[in-house]
């Protein structure tokens, strides 16, 4: 890319070969959610041709690069970075899934984890005074396990900021680190960089910190260390994931998503060359992690965020631009 001047608009970077998907890093629950959509196509195709064709008239854009057949909008969940195709939000029967409160991309892991657990509890539950075993004993166990596992994958909304050059928390969690650093390659000069730390009790949707344009994916697999440790930034797997403003005077930033020692799946649906409001939703990395945000040093910037501050994505301001 061409860094000299950051009143012009960055080059677009090709989608990397090692993000073959919006989930990179794979894992059980992604390829059970891919086995059942195999079922599924097999069944619209055999039993419900009709709504087959008529979603494939309402499609837009191009299905070319995702590695299955795209019969409706569920197929791209995983997929929309590898192709165009979409479906309008007025055409889209399962637009219904955005108003739920908990986070598409972890909804596999939510039932496949919490309906077992929840139907353990109400088995055990059954067996007070009813046996000698204390099998009910089990159930106060079981049932905060499936708490947990539903509160971290909720997904409340949120009021973003309107007003102009401000750059909002890209993730929920507190922030452990507010460093200068001298010279960032994409950002081209003086940085700032702010780490946040996500514990397993935080909401781990991501969402844009500002009105921008993606340019740039980068995809680094790596080790699981724990978040707390500082090691964990730069030996962990990480998704980097370079923007720039939608208007003058383009400043780029980059925002990255890190795995923690349980957070083993990072989630960006993002492409090269689309463009995202504030506060938009584009992944999430499934249990504690850390998440941190590049902004260029220059003249104007004045960071809101201070150490050890607790701050929710979308909604609380991290840093702001004078001009």
């Amino acid at each position: 890319m061409n860094h000299t001047n950051s009143s012009q608009r960055a080059e677009l970077e090709p989608l990397p070969v090692n993000i073959p998907s919006v989930q990179p890093g794979g894992g059980v629950c992604y390829q059970i959610e891919l086995a059942w959509g195999r079922v599924r196509r097999w069944y619209l195709k055999t039993f419900r041709k009709a709504y087959v064709v008529r979603m494939a008239k309402l499609r837009h854009g191009d299905p070319t690069g995702c590695p299955h057949e795209v019969l409706d909008p569920r197929d791209l969940k995983y997929f929309r970075n590898q192709c165009t195709a979409s479906w309008p939000v007025s055409d889209d029967p399962f637009q219904w899934r955005e108003r739920v409160p908990f986070a598409r991309w972890g909804l596999c892991e939510l039932q496949l984890m919490a309906y077992p657990l929840a139907l353990v509890t109400i088995i055990a539950a059954s067996t007070f005074r009813r046996t000698y075993v204390p099998f009910y004993l089990i159930a106060p166990v079981t049932c905060v396990i499936c708490g947990l596992i539903v509160w971290f994958f909720r997904d409340p909304e949120r009021a973003i900021p309107q007003e102009p050059s401000l750059f909002v928390s890209p993730a929920d969690g507190k922030v452990v680190d507010i460093t200068r650093l001298e010279y960032d390659g994409y950002i081209d000069g003086p940085t700032v960089r702010i780490g946040l730390f996500l514990s397993i009790f935080n909401v781990h949707v991501n969402r844009a910190p500002a009105a921008a344009r993606v340019t740039a994916l980068r995809y680094f697999p790596g080790q699981f260390i724990s978040a707390l440790n500082p090691a964990s930034a730069v030996e962990n797997e990480a998704m980097w994931i370079g923007m720039e403003e939608e208007k003058p005077p383009y400043r780029r930033f980059a925002v990255r998503q890190i795995a923690g020692q349980f957070a083993r799946r990072i989630v960006c649906e993002l492409r090269p060359g689309e463009s995202v409001t504030r506060g938009h939703k584009f992944g999430m990395i499934k249990l504690g992690s850390r998440t941190e945000l590049y902004l260029p040093a220059t003249e104007g910037l004045e960071i809101i965020a201070q150490l050890g501050q607790k701050v929710c994505a979308g909604a609380d301001v991290l840093a702001k631009y004078q001009t």
